[in-house]
């Protein structure tokens, strides 16, 4: 009894283990497949569009789905999302970040929201480096022109660091808010690619070669 006892614990731990490469990234990849799905709804309206300009002069852009709330007015929220940035003619393997804290000037009940944060400046991605950093006091945040108004103004001066949209029910709208906290998420970025990596090397430096397919899934739908 007892050796069959042993043999059925020894046949369940080879199984947990055997398990455990797939299981492996499951949360980082269902957050990608989600992130595709958000983008595409950012620019699913043509009336309410994201102009081209900031599309095209984007130097990063970070889709953070489903930021849970801490407070009616938003005294604070919490959530985990994608960020890439440009290099060469396409988008760097994407890494994991934490955004954190922060307050909304508006009410939004007790729902969770979808951010696209789009990165514009060279002093904007530079703060992306540091272990951690405020979004509107390390660098400067404005809500994201949308419409057909904005996509006309050929002329539209992207005089702010970072543009925001956000979306809690039905459409996308430009978000101004101030001292939300954004940090690389270390662990899951070496659970997802297998491997201890810094999140400059694969944004910069090309660490990874060609990302898995969730990854390039949603690299395939960035402009």
């Amino acid at each position: 009894m007892r050796r069959f006892q042993s043999r059925v614990v020894l046949t369940t731990a080879m199984l947990t283990l055997l398990a455990m490469p797939a299981l492996a990234g499951e949360r980082q990849r269902v957050k990608l497949r989600t992130a595709v799905d958000v983008w595409n709804e950012l620019m699913a309206v043509p009336d309410k569009r994201v102009p081209k300009r900031l599309l095209q002069e984007a130097r990063c852009v970070a889709v953070i789905p489903g930021v849970i709330k801490g407070a009616f007015v938003w005294g604070g929220h919490r959530g985990k999302g994608v960020l890439t940035c440009r290099r060469g003619d396409g988008w760097s393997a994407p890494i994991f970040v934490n955004m954190t804290g922060g307050s909304f000037g508006f009410q939004i009940g007790g729902q969770a929201i979808d951010f696209v944060l789009f990165f514009v400046t060279d002093r904007s991605v530079k703060s992306l480096l540091k272990s951690e950093f405020t979004l509107g006091g390390d660098a400067s945040v404005a809500a994201g022109p949308l419409g057909r108004t904005a996509e006309a103004a050929t002329d539209l001066k992207l005089k702010a660091e970072i543009y925001s949209y956000g979306k809690a029910r039905g459409l996308f709208a430009g978000i101004s808010f101030q001292g939300a906290r954004l940090a690389a998420n270390q662990k899951w970025l070496n659970e997802y690619y297998g491997r201890r990596l810094w999140p400059e090397s694969v944004l910069f430096e090309d660490a990874v070669g060609s990302p898995p397919p969730e990854a390039e899934a949603f690299l395939a739908v960035l402009p």
